[in-house]
C-alpha cells in the first residue's frame, strides 16, 4: 500500500476523534448523549440509518455474495433495505412518539414493567455485544492491508478510535462521523469501484457472456436462502437496539418516516451496486479461495493510488458505523434495561445530567474495552452472531410487534413468546447446527402460537397500563405518569368506581 493511501487512512481516523472531541461539546444531557437530543432532521437522520445499517458485511460480504451467486447476491442487503423501509413507513412514527431510549423500555410500557424487560435486555445486550465484537474484528482485515498491522494492533487501533469518539460525544458524535462515512462510502463504493470494476470487466454483455447461467437471475441464490435473510435481517431491523435508538434521534414522526424511507431505499441501491462489483470480480478473478477477498482484491488491482485509499475508508466507514452503534446500544441497553433494574434509584430521586453523561460514558468505556478483547481472543464470530441474530428474532419479534399492532396481546404472553421462541431456537440450533435455516423458521411460529395462546387464555391487560400506552403512542409526554406494573394473570381485578 502506498504511503499516499497509508495517509489517506490515517487523516481520516484522526478526523473521526476529531468530530468525537466536536460532538462532546453537545452531550450536556442524557438525551443529548444517547439519541442526539431527539433533534435530527431529514438530512442527517438518512445518512446515519444508512450508515449504521450498512455495515462490513453489507459492503465487502455483500461483495462477496455477488461473487458467488452474481445478482442474486444482493438479497442480504436487499433484505436489510426491505426491513428499514417496512419500519419506516408502518411502525417508527409510532416508536418516535413514545420517547423511550430502549426496546425494553417500549415493552414495560406496552404491558406494565415487569420481567419481560429484563429478559428482553439480555437477549439485547448479547446481539448488541456481538454486533460490536464481528464489526471490531472487521477492522483487522482493512488495517492489515492498509497498514501493514498484525491481528491484534489492527483491532486495538480500530478499537481505540471507535470508543474514542463514541465516549467523547455518545450520539452526537456517531451522527456527525457517521454523515462523514455516508458520504465516504457512497463516493469510494457507488460511485469509484463500481464503475471501474464494470469498464475493467468488459461491460455487462461480456459479463454475462463469461459466467455460467443463472448469475443475472434474481433468484440464482435460491428461494430458501431469499426466505432466511428476510426473516433474519429484515425482521431483524424491526427491532434491533442500535436500529431503534437511531429511530429515537429523530425530531418528529415525519422525519422518522421520510428519512427512514430515503434511507431504507438507499440500501436497495446499494445492495445491487455491491452484487455487480461482486459480478465483475468473478469474471476478473474467477479462481479466489475466499469470496470474500473479492473487495480487496478490486481496489488493490484496479484502483490507483488515492482512490485506493478513498475506498478503503470506505469500507473502514462501514465497519466503523456499525460498530459505534451497536457499541452505544450495548451501552444504553446496560443502564437502562439491566443496571437500572437491579439497582433501581429510590422513590422520587432522578439523577443530574451531568452524571447521567457520566455513567454512559463509563459505560462505553467499558464495554468498550470488552468488545476489544474478545475480538481479540476470537478467532471468528459469525457462528455465536447468528446465534444472537436467531434469538432476536425467535424471541423477541412476537412481542414487540405483538404489543405494536394486538391489543389483546399480555405480559404473560409476551413472556411466553419470549421464552419458547427462544427455547425453540436454542434446540434447533444444537440439534442442526447454528448455520441451519430452521431455527428461525420454526422459532418464530412456535412464539407467535405461544404469544397468541397464552395471551387469550389469561386477562387482558390493566386498562391503566394500556391507558399510559396510548397517550404515549400519541405523544404524551413521558412525565405525566410513571409506568405501571405488569399485573399477574391471576391478580384480582380492581372493583370499578363510580
Amino acid at each position: 500500500m502506498s504511503v499516499v493511501d497509508s495517509t489517506v487512512i490515517v487523516v481520516y481516523l484522526a478526523g473521526m476523534l476529531a468530530i468525537g472531541w466536536w460532538g462532546m461539546r453537545r452531550s450536556a444531557t442524557a438525551g443529548d448523549f444517547l439519541v442526539a437530543g431527539r433533534r435530527l432532521g431529514p438530512v442527517m437522520y438518512s445518512g446515519t440509518m444508512a450508515a449504521v445499517v450498512l455495515g462490513g458485511a453489507s459492503t465487502i460480504g455483500g461483495v462477496g455474495l455477488g461473487y458467488r451467486y452474481g445478482l442474486s447476491g444482493a438479497w442480504m442487503v436487499f433484505a436489510i433495505g426491505l426491513g428499514l423501509l417496512a419500519l419506516s413507513l408502518v411502525f417508527s412514527a409510532r416508536i418516535s412518539r413514545l420517547k423511550v431510549y430502549t426496546v425494553g423500555e417500549m415493552l414495560d410500557l406496552r404491558y406494565g414493567r415487569g420481567p419481560l424487560g429484563t429478559f428482553s435486555g439480555v437477549v439485547m445486550w448479547a446481539y448488541t455485544l456481538m454486533l460490536a465484537v464481528t464489526s471490531t474484528i472487521a477492522y483487522a482485515t482493512i488495517f492489515g492491508v492498509v497498514l501493514g498491522l498484525g491481528r491484534t494492533p489492527a483491532i486495538v487501533l480500530g478499537g481505540v478510535v471507535v470508543v474514542g469518539y463514541s465516549t467523547l460525544g455518545g450520539m452526537w458524535s456517531i451522527t456527525l462521523t457517521d454523515l462523514v462515512q455516508f458520504v465516504v462510502k457512497t463516493v469510494g463504493v457507488l460511485l469509484v469501484l463500481l464503475p471501474v470494476a464494470v469498464v475493467k470487466a468488459g461491460g455487462f454483455a461480456r459479463m454475462e457472456a463469461d459466467l455460467p447461467d443463472g448469475f443475472f437471475s434474481p433468484t440464482g441464490i435460491g428461494a430458501r436462502t431469499v426466505l432466511t435473510y428476510v426473516l433474519v435481517y429484515s425482521f431483524g431491523m424491526l427491532i434491533g437496539q442500535d436500529i431503534w435508538q437511531r429511530v429515537l434521534t429523530a425530531r418528529d414522526a415525519r422525519t422518522a418516516r421520510t428519512g427512514g424511507t430515503v434511507a431504507g431505499t438507499y440500501c436497495l441501491i446499494y445492495a445491487l451496486g455491491g452484487a455487480v462489483i461482486g459480478t465483475a470480480a468473478r469474471v476478473l478473478y474467477p479462481h479466489l479461495g475466499n469470496p470474500d477477498d473479492a473487495f480487496v482484491t478490486l481496489v488493490r488491482d484496479l484502483l490507483p493510488t488515492g482512490a485506493r485509499g478513498l475506498v478503503l475508508a470506505a469500507a473502514l466507514s462501514a465497519v466503523m458505523s456499525t460498530s459505534s452503534g451497536a457499541l452505544i446500544a450495548c451501552a444504553t441497553v446496560v443502564n437502562h434495561d439491566l443496571r437500572a433494574r437491579l439497582r433501581p434509584r429510590a422513590p422520587g430521586t432522578a439523577a443530574a445530567d451531568g452524571d447521567e453523561v457520566r455513567g454512559n460514558r463509563l459505560a462505553i468505556l467499558v464495554l468498550g474495552a470488552l468488545v476489544t478483547g474478545v475480538a481479540v481472543v476470537l478467532g471468528g464470530v459469525v457462528e455465536a452472531l447468528t446465534v444472537a441474530y436467531d434469538l432476536l428474532v425467535g424471541g423477541l419479534l412476537v412481542p414487540v410487534l405483538g404489543g405494536l399492532l394486538w391489543r389483546r396481546g399480555t405480559a404473560t404472553g409476551a413472556l411466553a413468546a419470549l421464552g419458547v421462541g427462544s427455547a425453540t431456537v436454542v434446540t434447533l440450533m444444537a440439534l442442526l447446527g447454528v448455520q441451519a435455516d430452521e431455527p428461525v423458521l420454526y422459532g418464530l411460529p412456535a412464539s407467535l402460537a405461544a404469544y397468541v395462546v397464552v395471551s387469550l387464555a389469561g386477562r387482558p391487560t390493566d386498562p391503566a397500563v394500556l391507558a399510559a400506552w396510548h397517550a404515549r403512542a400519541a405523544g404524551g409526554s413521558p412525565h405525566t405518569a410513571a409506568v405501571p406494573a405488569a399485573r399477574s394473570a391471576t391478580a384480582p381485578r380492581k372493583a370499578p368506581q363510580a
